[in-house]
């Protein structure tokens, strides 16, 4: 299957904007995946859009794993329990949402979208243990921690075909007690588990368009190490540009309740 040109150039440039935006203001850009590839590419089926983004969210991720853990901010252990058991409920999350109407998922996506967009006003502070680690001993109080907060926020992964990058990093924080800098190199793990676990279960329903992934997938890695050099040259405004694009996501959020709302009620 081909496709039209007018669907490959929307596929590019959304594919490339949210990489972009990944780039320069970092988790919680790939939640634009799915309203981009909705009404600006015009994929028909927000089911299919949320599987599409599923699987670019999760090559995403791994293709910034590796910088990461050449740099020493990963803590596999805490990351491998999260993530384990956060695919069990990304798993349950993404099986419940293709039973759910697609204009009603649309409508709950975007009240998600606008929660989350509050919720970037208030970035967690950097200070934490940087020396934590899951052995033996630590074992009985950060592995309840680990699976319950893991679990939960792999549902709303698999539901909503999102990485969940901004849900995972504070919820690593509030497990194990790590620094920002190690959950956000830490949730990579865990939303390249989410992510892979959650276009799998569609793609058994086929409801990926794999023409269309992949194009969405080569732009967003383009746009993603563009905007990771232009976030280095931006670095003193980051705050202000992480504000700005909470605005968007708010904006956007609102918009798609709106008119997820609209057409149901048709």
């Amino acid at each position: 299957m081909f496709l039209d040109p007018v669907t490959l150039m929307l596929g590019i440039m959304s594919g490339a904007l949210t990489g972009l935006i990944l780039g320069v203001v970092g988790g919680g850009g790939s939640i634009l995946a799915v309203p981009l590839l909705v009404y600006v590419v015009g994929v028909s089926s927000p089911h299919i859009a949320i599987g599409t983004s599923a699987l670019a969210v999760a090559v995403s991720a791994l293709t910034n794993l590796a910088s990461k853990a050449k740099s020493g901010l990963i803590k596999w252990r805490c990351g491998a329990v999260f993530a384990l058991s956060g695919m069990i409920g990304a798993f349950g999350g993404a099986n419940l949402a293709k039973l759910v109407d697609g204009q009603k998922l649309l409508g709950l996506f975007g009240i998600l979208m606008i929660i989350i967009g509050i919720a970037m006003f208030r970035r967690p502070e950097t200070e934490g243990v940087p020396d934590v680690k899951l052995t033996r001993a630590s074992a009985r109080r950060l592995v309840p921690l680990l699976v319950g907060i893991g679990f939960t926020v792999g549902i709303l992964s698999g539901f909503f075909g999102i990485g969940g990058g901004f849900l995972i990093v504070p919820g690593l924080m509030l497990a194990t007690g790590m620094p920002i800098t190690f959950a956000i190199g830490t949730s990579l793990v865990a939303v390249s588990a989410f992510g892979a676990t959650t276009s799998i279960t569609y793609a058994l329903s086929g409801l990926i368009d794999w023409p269309l992934t992949l194009i969405f997938i080569i732009s967003a890695v383009i746009g993603g190490l563009l905007g990771t050099r232009l976030g280095t040259v931006l670095a003193a405004r980051k705050a202000l540009l992480g504000r700005v694009f909470a605005g968007i996501v708010i904006v956007v959020g609102v918009f798609v309740t709106t008119k997820a709302a609209l057409i149901f009620l048709a």
